[in-house]
């Protein structure tokens, strides 16, 4: 009785057969007592990889330190710490800059660390891989950990291969292509004797040896394991991957330049208001007069004393040109987005790894599991009067019949009900998938085969015996075996019709052939099987089935969205090229006559370059090796493109980790994953996008704190230049720097870190490698806000108009300073909506950022109690109402000035869609 579909109750022969093989296998002795187990594994060890070096959290919290603008907070800290001891500035100015370093540096330490360890766990869990070994004659549940060189392993279909070895009785086909890339599955048999031993062997195409991470699809068999560990070809590779890769990330470059830029800028400003200070000391202020110069030299303590004025001025100037915030608001940033795109099926291990996905510039993508599911399908049926249908549940009744019977009463799967689904075990991937097609049709046919030829690649068809409700031979196998053997076919209500003519039939094959689409011929035949050869007479065609690994739907949308993001989209398979043409061209991936495909020979035959020249017009590389994956890699990196590898094998790792950015599929092996900063959690091409879109929403909302910080900073640093040279009191301090760079930075760090993913982002071109990370819009930006900035506080403190709102205070200017300071940060504040984004509508998109506001108020709160709470600390002696009305005045010209500003360079920087 053969289990057509929901039938949960009917047990099939198959499943009988397979057990009295097994049972075959559990009376015979195999493998190691628990005395010789123990003395192998004194040897040679046990099956354990060497754990792949993970950073601590300290090692961590080190190599972050080596963050460029980190680096430029670390000197600017040791300057002032030298000017402490020297007397010359407050213990807690330099207590403020440390705590930017260290707070910035934890953030990030944290997140990243949080995140590996998430990663870690998924990898213990992955590798939780019990085995059935035997030990003392008897078969024991073992960690694949535990298994020793020597020990016998049990394989069924669905295991995965433990260690190195060979099979010492049955046979199996496997799935070895997370090591080779080859989507064939291999046949393994026993060694025959005298034959050697073939341990040391790395040939995969060893019809006598298996290796470890291959799965066992049909079959069953019983190994031996010769080589454990990290000796196994799995294991060799894992190791490779221990060397370090010290190529820069994108933001670390983009990041690198800004630090030297604002460290020039820092340190040239210093001198130079330095240099200013002292001219203006020693030659204005005696009039250009030779003589009183020659005076004031020959009065060395006054000399000294300006001299320290004019270095303490310097190292003001460096400190406001830093921003302090900058580190702390990416480590922040990032950390945000981190949690985002782990709901969205994409773990990031590394922080850097987040904007790079932004940045990626060409990206080399497997097909199998990734563009396509990654598993075969049924996708068609043909009938002999060429009628196709999608699924079986619409093909008529009793041709529905015979088309399940010769699915189901000719197949080396079974069904298997778990309870809550039928799922399709056993067999080959070709079995199960069509097995999968006979599902959706109720009922059940009672038949027993009492004869079968089973399946080979050589003769490229099985057949079986029937007996019951029909007594039948079915034939299944390649077209050319069957179709030209049919002298008739059954119509749709089962009667046998002359098969006059096939064209028909032989176009829809052509056609399906075309689409990349495997076909199987169906057939029966009344006369019966005789030893192992076909049945004779006249056979009678039940029909054509189409098979494929189907692209995912949502693959074809998301591969168009990346392309209109400017990134050049790759497939790499190991399907021979007619297959990949027609996968690449229904995902979108062919488009033009322009567009190349190559094989992996045609690859090879190339210069790198030649390669160089063709890049950026491939597509597709069909029947690829593992080694042309590196190779790609590295040729769009001496490009200075950003290149992205997905991977789910071993074979991939040394790719996965060559790349600017490797995507590992959840699905993958530990070592892949190892090998890669983003693990894609689904293995849908779809996450990779929103990947994409994320790092560059990270970038984007970077650019804009960069805005907001630089805008404030420079204004700083120009205000502090010019007012000494006017003979004025430094109107900022230090500590009111720091207390804008460090506390209200922080907050707006949050703020922007709850920016949302707008798809325009995916319309943006992708981010040269090194490319300026201060763009011409940005300096746009930038320029205005600081010149309006400081013209309107030249207005501030030098006109009469302010003085005559501000209480009077004996001439110290008490008020008028912390109203300058409220002003200054309330320009901050506002100008805050002005770089959020680059609409004229300033709160766009605001509601799917739902923090902004509230941070933005809780800013405001926050200073408005520093007025009147800071005193002596941050020179802040509080303010009146009408006092207050002026300073926000003042601060809210830079929205309309800026909005007029956005009006201006529309055209040129602003994408108004």
């Amino acid at each position: 009785m053969l289990p057509l579909l929901r039938d949960s109750t009917v047990k099939s022969w198959f499943v009988r057969a397979d057990a009295i093989l097994l049972k075959d296998f559990t009376m015979k002795s195999y493998g190691l007592t628990t005395s010789q187990a123990q003395e192998s594994k004194a040897r040679h060890g046990d099956n354990r990889l060497t754990e792949l070096e993970t950073e601590g959290f300290w090692s961590k919290f080190r190599g972050n330190l080596s963050d460029p603008m980190i680096k430029i907070l670390c000197v600017a800290l040791f300057i002032n710490v030298v000017f402490v001891f020297l007397g010359q500035t407050e213990w807690y100015e330099s207590v403020g800059i440390a705590i930017a370093v260290m707070l910035a540096v934890f953030v990030s330490t944290f997140s990243e660390y949080r995140n590996e360890n998430a990663f870690q766990r998924l990898q213990a869990e992955a590798s939780r891989i019990m085995c059935k070994a035997y030990r003392d004659g008897q078969i024991a549940e073992l960690s694949i950990d535990d298994l020793v060189a020597g020990d016998c392993v049990l394989l069924q279909p669905g295991d995965k291969i433990p260690a190195d070895g060979i099979i010492v009785e049955g046979e199996l086909q496997v799935d070895q292509s997370v090591l080779n890339g080859e989507t064939k599955e291999a046949q393994k048999i026993v060694m025959p004797a005298g034959y050697g031993d073939q341990g040391s062997s790395m040939d995969f195409l060893n019809k006598y040896k298996l290796f470890r991470g291959s799965v066992a699809c049909s079959g069953n068999a019983v190994m031996t394991i010769t080589t454990i560990g990290d000796k196994s070809v799995y294991g060799q590779l894992a190791s490779e991957l221990q060397k370090d890769d010290d190529r820069d990330t994108p933001l670390k470059v983009k990041l690198k330049n800004l630090a030297n830029g604002i460290s020039k800028f820092g340190y040239i400003g210093g001198a130079g208001i330095a240099l200013a200070l002292l001219f203006q000391r020693i030659v204005i202020h005696n009039g250009f007069d030779m003589a009183k110069i020659i005076g004031y030299c020959s009065n060395w303590m006054t000399v000294v004393n300006d001299i320290t004025q004019a270095l303490m001025l310097a190292v003001i100037i460096i400190v406001m040109a830093v921003p302090e915030g900058l580190p702390l608001m990416v480590a922040i940033v990032s950390a945000l987005n981190m949690g985002k795109m782990l709901k969205d099926n994409v773990l990031v291990r590394k922080i850097a790894g987040m904007e790079t996905a932004g940045s990626l510039n060409i990206l080399f993508s497997d097909k199998t599991g990734t563009i396509t599911k990654g598993e075969l399908e049924a996708v068609a049926f043909v009938s002999g009067s060429a009628k196709e249908y999608k699924t079986l549940d619409g093909i008529e009744d009793e041709l529905g019949k015979l088309l399940s019977l010769s699915i189901c009463g000719n197949t080396s799967a079974v069904v298997s009900n778990d309870g809550s689904s039928l799922k399709a075990i056993g067999g080959n991937a070709t079995e199960r998938a069509i097995l999968k097609f006979a599902f959706i049709k109720s009922g059940a046919i009672n038949v027993i085969s009492v004869n079968s030829i089973p399946f080979t690649s050589a003769n490229k068809y099985s057949a079986s015996q029937v007996e019951g409700d029909y007594d039948l031979s079915l034939i299944k196998g390649a077209p050319e075996k069957i179709l030209g053997r049919c002298k008739y076919y059954y119509d749709e209500k089962g009667k046998a019709i002359p098969l006059a003519d096939s064209s028909a039939l032989s176009a829809k094959i052509d056609e399906m052939a075309s689409r990349a689409i495997r076909v199987l011929a169906l057939a029966t035949s009344m006369e019966k099987i005789k030893g192992d050869a076909l049945p004779d007479g006249d056979w009678v065609l039940v029909g054509i089935l189409g098979i494929r690994d189907e692209i995912r739907p949502e693959s074809i949308a998301a591969i168009g969205e990346a392309q209109n993001a400017g990134v050049q989209v790759v497939m790499i398979t190991g399907d021979r090229r007619e297959t990949a043409v027609a996968i690449a061209k229904e995902a979108g991936l062919l488009q033009d006559s322009s567009s190349i495909v190559l094989t992996s020979d045609e690859l090879a035959g190339l210069s790198d370059e030649e390669l160089k020249n063709k890049l950026k017009d491939i597509r597709v590389i069909a029947r690829a090796l593992p080694s042309d994956k590196s190779r790609l890699v590295r040729v769009a990196q001496e490009l200075n493109l950003v290149a992205g590898m997905t991977g789910d094998g071993v074979n991939d790792s040394p790719a996965l980790k060559a790349a600017d950015l490797g995507f590992a599929m959840g699905s993958g092996t530990e070592v892949a994953k190892e090998a890669s900063e983003v693990i894609i959690l689904d293995d849908n091409f779809t996450s990779i996008g929103k990947a994409i879109l994320y790092g560059r929403t990270i970038f984007n909302t970077i650019r804009k704190f960069i805005m907001f910080q630089l805008t404030i900073n420079m204004a700083a640093v120009l205000i502090s230049f010019i007012c000494p040279l006017l003979g004025m009191e430094l109107p900022l301090t230090i500590i009111q720097i720091l207390w804008i760079n460090l506390v209200m930075d922080t907050l707006a760090a949050l703020a922007f870190g709850g920016e949302p993913a707008l798809k325009r982002y995916m319309r943006e071109k992708p981010k040269k490698r090194d490319e300026n990370i201060v763009s011409g819009y940005m300096w746009s930006t930038i320029v205005t806000g600081v010149v309006l900035t400081f013209g309107l506080s030249m207005f501030f403190l030098l006109s009469g108009f302010p003085k005559t709102v501000f209480r009077p205070d004996a001439g110290e200017k008490l008020y008028l300073l912390t109203g300058f300071f409220a002003f200054f940060l309330f320009v901050y504040i506002f100008n805050a909506f002005n770089v959020r984004t680059d609409r004229f509508n300033l709160f766009d998109n605001i509601t799917r950022n739902k923090g902004f506001l509230s941070i933005i108020a809780l800013i405001v709160v926050v200073q408005i109690l520093m007025v009147y709470l800071g005193g002596d600390l941050l020179r802040c002696y509080g303010l009146s109402w009408n006092e207050w009305i002026f300073i926000l005045a003042m601060a809210f010209v830079i929205i309309p000035v800026d909005l007029l500003r956005k009006f201006i360079v529309k055209g040129r920087y602003i994408d108004s869609t």
